[in-house]
């Protein structure tokens, strides 16, 4: 008799804790669960997480009917160069290609600027004597003989994965085929990566590049992948494994190790694609979400409902906020912005003798003071602690104990002393500064979107995300935030919305008025045909979807505009009919358009999906009398940035409010895998979902709101003169 399937697992691996959501299908409860990340081996924290629910929820493995997952390991393996020894084959004369890149410096007036060194050493990319004209018209043939000698020669040199990029090849790849060919004879032990598969696209530098970077780490994600695999099973779990992509879709693990470059932004994507997923559930067309966990905060702009996704990102910079400073990789990527500021960010004084918070970060291993891990380095997590702002017997639920002793003794010796300011100067100077970092990195984002962050609501997720939620927000001008259920594990919730597909996308070059419509079908249909192949391995036989789009430019342009096709036969448009499309696109980015100049074809590009699975959440339940009180844990004395001291903050049970709930801040409502802030110059209402909904109070009330802060200071005995006098007795010492 078979067992039924009914549960579904998300589990997101991050820099700081390994976060894991289980889903009943025919409940829609959620069950949560938290550890922390095991570097080393990510798939122990994986297996030490799933054993700690099996604890919660009993028998559920053996009806696990998919686990979904998303992980660091592949950017990981990238900025600390451990993945494969790497060779590349290439046509004669373009060697060098990693190096020149665009020829474009980042840091023009910069001499002492640095590049990221290239994955494959000058010594292993070796070249073979054939050319592929722009047409796809053989100018000079592949000698066999000189490819497996280039073969031997890798081979020889103890390459453990070769990548293969040759001139024009997304137009004709017989030379390519023919080298991969070579290869599983002449090495068949050695992974291969042909460009023709991993980026069938135009532009020499940035296909070599990703081409190589999916060689770089196929070999490493591959073991992983079989290994996860393996302790499932060993577990007793026989459901499928999916593994997010950074485009916001999911593929099957066998996919996902054939290309592991498409999974270096795996786990941060999936936040946004629960953003917006929320975004289409309560008609929100502007939301910025906010995701911010031990390590990083990464956020997105979903505009109109659709988080946008671009065609390249960098990886690995120099330079870490320097656009150009890394390595250039070309697949399609969710438009996330990355900022050094989490839970683990380190506190410092810097050269010049200010405060500096991140980049860097503690991570898990040993983590902020609090942890007492063996941490050294004062961490925003340490600040959050000393503000009042959590709890040290309530952290992850009262499953980890925090030190708040020795955050103290860390913030003064390495903060406050060397800086000569308070000990309350120095936590609120961290929490302040880190605020401070990401709204100005948001507030470039929104404005390069065309957005407004006076319009956007405030979408908090990740463990740290709702402690800083209110503070970006203010600084933004922003009048609400959104913080959905269970958001200290968003990531992990968001797989449970994302959609099984994958993108595809070929360059043939082609000026609209030369192109020939039915040549230009057979592409699209060919690459259905591949899109379909793909999701079988992750589907049940279920109808696949498919969205077209093109890529256009004016003839002699060097960037594209991306067309959405709605018609499925590309023969049932007329050339006019593309043109407009293309004109208004075009004039609504760039203001104007040009309808005399010529336009051409670059990418034809289409998403292959199935249909969505997505999750409902359950509301809650309504009873008649219910008081706030009920959820009120008590009260507890947290600083104010309006008041500039501490004054009592109101503490709530977040699993104790109700539907219509409303009251005011100063509040911190918690949860276990997180705790949402809430200044006295906003107010929280509880919809039937258990979202919870902070508004702004702006004008006339703000102001009345602020001078009743101050006055509460004084309610607070003991809060602010002691940390006056220990200011003095520290001056008195020196």
């Amino acid at each position: 008799m078979k067992t039924e399937k009914f549960y579904r697992l998300g589990c997101d691996i991050g820099g700081t804790f390994t976060d894991f959501v289980l889903l009943d299908d025919k409940t829609g409860e959620l069950t949560i669960n938290k550890c922390l990340t095991t570097p080393k081996d990510p798939s122990d924290a994986v297996e030490q997480g799933i054993r700690e629910l099996a604890v919660k929820v009993p028998g559920f493995v053996q009806k696990l009917e998919e686990v979904i997952h998303g992980t660091t390991l592949v950017i990981n393996s990238i900025i600390e160069r451990k993945g494969a020894r790497t060779g590349l084959i290439t046509t004669k004369g373009f060697r060098d290609v990693l190096e020149l890149g665009r020829e474009i410096r980042y840091a023009p007036y910069d001499i002492f600027s640095e590049y990221p060194k290239p994955l494959v050493p000058r010594r292993y990319r070796l070249e073979v004597d054939e050319r592929v004209r722009s047409d796809g018209s053989i100018l000079k043939p592949l000698d066999p003989e000189e490819a497996r000698r280039v073969v031997r020669a890798l081979v020889s040199m103890g390459v453990e994965s070769i990548a293969v990029c040759l001139l024009n090849s997304f137009e004709n790849p017989v030379h390519e085929v023919m080298i991969k060919e070579i290869l599983e004879k002449e090495a068949p032990n050695v992974s291969v990566s042909i460009s023709y598969h991993v980026l069938p696209q135009i532009r020499e530098y940035e296909r070599t590049s990703t081409t190589v970077t999916n060689a770089y780490v196929k070999p490493l994600t591959g073991t992983y992948l079989a290994k996860l695999s393996g302790r499932l099973e060993s577990i007793g779990c026989k459901g499928k494994l999916f593994i997010m992509l950074s485009s916001g879709g999911i593929t099957s693990v066998e996919t996902a190790a054939r290309f592991p470059v498409r999974i270096i932004e795996s786990g941060p994507t999936a936040a946004v694609i629960a953003g917006q997923y929320y975004g289409k559930m309560f008609n929100l067309p502007d939301m910025f979400c906010f995701d911010m966990g031990g390590t990083t905060a990464k956020s997105c702009l979903i505009q109109r409902g659709v988080a946008g996704v671009v065609p390249t990102f960098e990886v690995g910079r120099v330079q870490r906020f320097m656009k150009g400073s890394g390595l250039t990789i070309q697949v399609p990527v969710v438009d996330l912005m990355e900022i050094g500021a989490g839970g683990g960010s380190i506190a410092k004084v810097s050269k010049l003798g200010t405060l500096q918070v991140g980049p860097e970060s503690s991570s898990a291993d040993p983590g902020p003071i609090c942890y007492a891990r063996g941490g050294q380095d004062p961490c925003v997590t340490d600040a959050d602690l000393l503000l009042g702002y959590l709890d040290e017997n309530y952290f992850l639920g009262g499953e980890m104990k925090l030190d708040k002793e020795a955050a103290k003794r860390g913030v003064m010796e390495k903060i406050a002393r060397p800086l000569g300011v308070t000990f309350v100067q120095a936590i609120w100077g961290i929490h302040d500064l880190i605020n401070e970092t990401m709204a100005a990195a948001a507030k470039t984002h929104i404005a390069e979107k065309g957005g407004n962050p006076k319009i956007v609501t405030v979408a908090g997720f990740g463990g740290a995300g709702p402690v800083h939620a209110y503070g970006l927000a203010k600084k933004l001008g922003a009048p609400r935030i959104i913080v959905p259920p269970n958001a200290g594990v968003g990531s992990a919730l968001g797989f449970f919305t994302a959609p099984r597909a994958f993108d595809l996308v070929r360059s043939h070059k082609v000026s609209l008025a030369d192109a020939v419509f039915k040549e230009i079908e057979k592409i699209f249909k060919g690459l259905e045909k591949q899109g379909a192949e793909t999701l079988k391995k992750a589907g049940k036989n279920e109808a696949v979807r498919f969205d077209r789009s093109l890529d256009m430019r004016f003839v002699g342009q060097g960037s594209e505009t991306n067309v959405p096709i709605a018609k499925r036969d590309f023969t049932e448009l007329g050339k006019e009919e593309i043109r407009k499309r293309f004109d208004r696109i075009y004039e609504k980015l760039y203001g104007r358009t040009y309808p005399d100049s010529a336009v051409e074809f670059i990418n034809f590009k289409v998403r292959a999906s199935l249909p969505e699975r997505l999750f409902k959440f359950s509301k809650l339940e309504k009873k008649k009398g219910r008081s706030l009180k009920a959820a009120v844990k008590g009260e507890r004395p947290a600083y104010s940035g309006i008041a500039k001291g501490y004054i009592p903050y109101t503490i709530y049970d977040r699993y104790k409010l109700f539907p219509d709930a409303k009251f005011k801040g100063p509040a911190i409502i918690e949860e276990r895998e997180s705790t949402l802030i809430v200044g006295e110059d906003a107010t929280v209402s509880v919809d039937e979902y258990g979202f919870l909904w902070v508004d702004m109070i702006t004008g006339h009330g703000a102001r009345r709101t602020a001078q009743g802060s101050k006055e509460k200071i004084k309610k607070v005995g003991g809060s602010k003169k002691p940390e006056a006098g220990k200011a003095k007795a520290l001056r008195s010492k020196r």
